[in-house]
């Protein structure tokens, strides 16, 4: 039976967390939402009222009182519809079975406040891989914008900060096209380049020595597949992980394809993998701008690629940033701050800084690069 939300004025005495409820005043609006029953209710503010008081604590001039299966809510009248559009969406995903922690409340109310009109829903509720009781999903616009370029693009560079989920969702796009059949094989690589550190002396093996730089996507792998079936898939090539270096003079066919850490290539080798891509298969290239761990003066082929390519139709520059940060919420506030300290000191590269063709490409802008600090290579020997 579906809900119905009316408006009423009402004086009420007091609000569900206890602060004095105000009075009906000349523009204060009082909205209701009807739940069809107390589940329904408990599922949408969250166990122990959590998404509600996320969202009291955000708007500290509004009170909300909870009767029954009835939230009524008063405040301002230009901010009670947003509030009861924040509930309508979240009640839309209780609705598709997804449960509504304080996490996704934070992310719900994090969009909403970036797009007040828009409607999340579908954002936040596109599968993209369940494994061992797990659905992987984009938890943002510019997430969502991500996925749906690498299903329409031939080449995607994801780009931006930490935790963003760039390198994560390539991966679950790569094994949800391993299980459709879509391509026949998965191959992960990174520059094997050491971020401040020396591992050389270490002892071991070259693989041994290499395998540190490419756990994080073993570590990717183990949380999207059975564990089991891992080696076995490795062993036969449908899996493949292995440094850069390894990609020279290879034409890789029927195969989803992800470099990550790109902005730790050159621009020489930026092009030889990029011209790896065979028949049948999709490239997606992630990397953090603001990170680069090559010698100084060497020149991250992440920064100059857009440069080149960007009047190349089927290549998509798809720009994540801070509000984009699905880790602890204190990553999505280490990011802001030292974009905030460069902006101030001018010694990173921050997005910020980025020309406004890779800033418009979510957009589909392709306005002309602007003139760089330092001059584009020349062009690398084969």
């Amino acid at each position: 039976m579906p809900e119905t939300t009316e408006s009423r004025r009402d004086d009420f005495s007091e609000s569900g967390s206890g602060r004095p409820f105000p009075h009906s005043l000349d523009g204060t609006r009082t909205e209701v939402v009807h739940f069809s029953s107390s589940e329904q209710m408990v599922a949408t503010l969250g166990t122990q009222d959590e998404g509600l008081r996320m969202v009291e604590g955000l708007y500290p001039d509004v009170a909300f009182l909870a009767r029954g299966n009835v939230l009524s809510i008063t405040g301002p009248s230009g901010t009670v519809p947003r509030i009861m559009h924040l509930m309508e969406e979240a009640r839309a995903m209780v609705a598709r079975h997804v449960t509504m922690d304080g996490a996704l409340w934070e992310q719900l109310v994090t969009m909403l406040k970036a797009r007040p009109e828009a409607s999340v829903v579908d954002i936040l509720t596109q599968d993209i891989l369940s494994s061992r009781g797990r659905t992987i999903r984009p938890k943002t616009l510019n997430q969502k914008n991500y996925v749906d370029a690498i299903d329409r693009n031939t080449v995607v560079f994801g780009i931006g900060p930490a935790g963003t989920g760039k390198t994560y969702l390539a991966m679950a796009k790569a094994v949800q096209a391993l299980q459709r059949k879509d391509v026949s094989r998965i191959i992960l690589t990174r520059p094997a380049v050491e971020a401040g550190e020396r591992l050389g002396f270490l002892p071991g093996t070259l693989n041994d020595k290499i395998d540190p730089y490419l756990r994080p996507l073993y570590d990717a792998l183990h949380d999207m597949m059975d564990p089991e079936t891992i080696p076995r898939l490795m062993a036969a090539g449908t899996i493949e992980v292995a440094p850069l270096a390894y990609m020279r003079g290879r034409t890789l066919n029927d195969a989803f394809i992800i470099l990550d850490e790109a902005q730790n290539t050159t621009p020489e080798q930026m092009k030889m993998f990029l011209t790896r891509l065979g028949f049948g298969s999709k490239i997606v290239v992630t990397g953090d701008i603001t990170q680069v761990d090559l010698p100084s003066g060497t020149r991250s082929g992440l920064r100059v690629v857009e440069e080149i390519l960007q009047s190349v139709d089927d290549i998509n520059f798809s720009i994540l940033d801070a509000s984009d940060v699905v880790r602890h919420r204190l990553v999505g506030a280490i990011v802001s701050a030292y974009n905030d300290w460069d902006e101030e000191h001018h010694t990173l590269v921050s997005p910020h800084t980025l020309p406004p063709n890779i800033r418009n490409a979510n957009t589909g802008a392709k306005t002309a690069s602007q003139a760089s600090a330092n001059q584009t290579p020349k062009e690398p020997s084969n």
